[in-house]
């Protein structure tokens, strides 16, 4: 993990002392935290403790050509309540809010009940005295909640719920409140209005998901997985949390899990949220705990695999096959989808695991007795070489045989998940099968400056292959002219 260019005092806690894990960009070279810090003391009247002071640092934290280094990825805040997360952010974003005029930021929570606490808070930074002369007008009016400054900034309040944020153009700053509670849908739409952003700051803070959020929180997740194994270097991750084999009533834990206790958040605080929470959600919400995530996370949800299953496939259509080979190559996955009138049906035909060599030869001979009934054999990963050439010395017409680019990958990813969530792509309904399995544990790895993405098994023992040769055959269907001579009946 890249170190902070700046130290604090040597009498000061520095964040990595304090939080349970952390995780910081690369290429790290300056920080806009001084200057905003000197407002919020100066301007705004506001105090920080040490993990907020060091906390503002990082997520204003630069690279050398000026940007946020945090500018593709955003900060990802794991923190348990009571912690002071407000304080820091509200001041944060008003201070940003008088340096930049005409700064565009939306505060974005999933529930409207939040947003309004949120909002409320916000509306009392307003009202200080040395807060208020810098603000023109505070909106109240439901759906409209807004701080407008007197230099053209504006902080915009909203429920994700509701649809907030959506089509709001320019937008410089987003608070992701709620992130634990934060679908990929949700997140896509809301980043989308920071395109013409040169600020572009990111903010995802939420606590540890409940279980009933599984389908909700894979954005937080994701990120967090990311972060622990030191693959978000474009992006930071503070989190704070007590140990996990903690036990609830473990008050030596408090200090840990809560860097504002007890100075600023006191011990009644602490034990009123823990008496109205329940034992789990106090595990979370107030120690900051996550649940064991061996399960992995998925980008195509539970209910959207199972509303797109059906018992029997289409009579008829046309057929193209999507072969997809792990990095190494010691993985192979093939799957066929077939086009027709009211859209499309995929099935996995095979996954095969050991020496690439041998997998390819016997695949290339399977398909060589079949390609003249086909649309296409689109082939994707790190052996489409090999089983290219194979198919052509099987004397496979090349008029057929297609290897994805790079650019076609992402496209056969975006665009299978579109049409699933449409339900205009069908599946066999196999509970436990292997495309079922791989679906289960695969979700979007980003590969690119532009939301690129490809699959990438979230377990040890998952397998993304079955999923992405299921992409590249619904990609080879969508985009082939070919008509096979005859009509064919499913595989």
């Amino acid at each position: 993990m890249p170190p902070m260019s700046q130290k604090t005092r040597s009498s000061t806690p520095r964040l990595s002392e304090q939080a349970k894990h952390l995780s910081v960009p690369e290429g790290i070279v300056s920080s806009g935290w001084p200057a905003v810090r000197k407002t919020c003391l100066e301007k705004l009247g506001a105090e920080f403790d040490p993990w907020q002071d060091n906390a503002g640092r990082l997520i204003l934290s630069k690279r050398e050509d000026g940007n946020l280094a945090a500018m593709v990825d955003g900060v990802g805040m794991s923190l348990p309540r009571q912690v002071g997360k407000t304080h820091l952010i509200g001041f944060l974003v008003f201070a940003l809010c008088v340096n930049m005029p005409g700064l565009m930021v939306i505060w974005t929570a999933h529930h409207s009940a939040t947003t309004t606490e949120t909002f409320l808070s916000m509306q009392g930074f307003a009202k200080r005295a040395k807060v208020a002369p810098h603000v023109k007008k505070v909106y109240t009016g439901a759906g409209d909640e807004e701080v407008r400054f007197h230099n053209g900034s504006r902080i915009l309040f909203g429920a994700r719920e509701h649809g907030f944020g959506r089509g709001i153009a320019g937008v410089d700053v987003l608070i992701f409140d709620e992130a634990q509670i934060l679908s990929d849908k949700a997140m896509a739409n809301m980043v989308a209005t920071m395109n013409t952003s040169r600020f572009g700051l990111q903010l995802y803070v939420g606590t540890p998901p409940k279980p009933e959020d599984a389908g909700r929180s894979e954005a937080f997740k994701r990120m967090r997985r990311e972060a622990l194994a030191g693959t978000l270097p474009d992006g930071a991750w503070v989190e704070f949390g007590a140990d996990s084999d903690a036990a609830s009533d473990d008050r030596k834990q408090w200090r840990k899990m809560n860097p504002s206790y007890p100075k600023r958040t006191p011990q009644q605080s602490l034990m009123r949220l823990k008496r109205k929470l329940t034992d789990g959600d106090w595990r979370r919400e107030g120690m900051g705990i996550w649940d064991d995530d061996d399960a992995g996370s998925r980008l195509i949800s539970a209910d959207v695999w199972s509303s797109t299953s059906v018992e029997q496939a289409p009579d008829d259509g046309i057929r193209s096959i999507g072969v997809a080979f792990s990095r190494e190559g010691d993985r192979v996955s093939t799957a066929g989808v077939v086009k027709h009138e009211d859209g499309a049906h995929g099935e996995l035909i095979a996954a095969y695991s050991g020496p690439a060599e041998a997998g390819t030869s016997q695949l290339a001979d399977w398909l060589a007795e079949r390609w003249r009934d086909l649309a296409m054999i689109a082939l994707s990963g790190s052996a489409s070489a090999a089983l290219y050439q194979a198919l052509v010395d099987r004397g496979v017409s090349r008029k057929v045989l297609h290897t994805l680019t790079t650019t076609e990958y992402f496209a056969a990813n975006t665009m299978t998940v579109d049409a699933l969530q449409s339900e205009t792509l069908t599946h066999p309904e196999v509970p436990g099968d292997a495309l079922t399995a791989s679906v289960a544990v695969s979700d979007m790895k980003k590969r690119g400056q532009n939301g690129q993405w490809g699959w990438e098994a979230t377990t040890p023992d998952g397998d993304e292959t079955p999923v992405e040769a299921f992409s590249v055959a619904y990609w080879a269907a969508r985009t082939s002219k070919r008509k096979p001579g005859r009509k064919q009946t499913l595989i």
